[in-house]
């Protein structure tokens, strides 16, 4: 890298022979290698190197005033990723395993990120729990709100806590989550309302909330119907929702 290109690489201690793959990233996405995951906004490439899978997500180019800051002033959106799948490990709440980042600017401006995790082994996406049965949905559900609840003890607020970003399997132990996307986390207390809130993008039936709600309430010790009542009311807002959920609402056998 010249002085005018200039390229941070953080790895992880566990993946610090991993230097050479993650200088390759941009090559490997220009030439479109591994599988495309999601192609939005931002990429994500399921990418196998060396015998292990990783999923590699790169971050598109921000426009020219958030070049200068993201090169300047704010940390990249691959930093914050990476930096709060530490935090979830160290509290004990599932993501997949951080390997590291890289950022790359020129001159002054911010250019391109890339975050790295090795491939979850969750095969389902809490939004399968409206197209397919599973006959141990409630205890995904439960999961859900006792995982959500250890969250807002610590104080951290997933800014997109929606139906594509949590990941679940069913183990010997018992269902295990993974909480992806993680570059978006708001840190700071949560009172009730503010935790009820934060679950408004999540999709639910009314039975489906009140199991999240009564999890959530126990493992806060807050009230489980106001609880219910909350999560209900802030999802009611959510624009859009309700001709999705009615059209969900076929493929689910409501419990209340």
């Amino acid at each position: 890298m010249s002085l005018f290109n200039h390229q941070t690489l953080v790895l992880h201690p566990d993946f610090a022979g991993l230097e050479d793959f993650m200088i390759s990233l941009p090559d490997r996405f220009l030439h479109d290698e591994g599988v495309v995951i999601h192609n939005g906004r931002n990429q994500l490439r399921r990418i196998t190197y060396q015998g292990a899978d990783y999923v590699v997500k790169a971050f598109r180019r921000p426009n020219l005033v958030n070049r200068f800051v993201y090169g300047v002033l704010r940390p990249s959106k691959a930093k914050r990723s990476y930096d709060h799948a530490l935090l979830f490990q160290q509290i004990g709440v599932g993501t997949p395993q951080p390997v590291g980042y890289m950022n790359i600017r020129k001159g002054l401006l911010f250019d391109r990120s890339y975050y790295v995790t090795l491939a979850s082994t969750c095969p389902y996406r809490y939004e399968d729990l409206f197209h397919r049965h599973f006959d141990y949905e409630e205890e995904v559900l439960r999961a859900v709100g006792r995982v959500t609840a250890l969250l807002h003890n610590h104080g951290y607020a997933h800014k997109d806590y929606g139906r594509a970003n949590i990941l679940f399997e069913k183990t010997p132990e018992g269902i295990r989550l993974d909480i992806v996307d993680l570059n978006r986390l708001a840190i700071g207390p949560l009172d009730m309302k503010a935790g009820c809130k934060n679950l408004e993008r999540l999709p639910a039936t009314p039975a489906m909330h009140r199991i999240i709600a009564e999890e959530y309430a126990k493992a806060r010790g807050f009230d489980a119907g106001e609880c219910y009542r909350l999560m209900v009311a802030y999802r009611s807002t959510q624009p859009g929702k309700e001709e999705k959920e009615i059209e969900a609402l076929k493929h689910y056998k409501e419990k209340i």
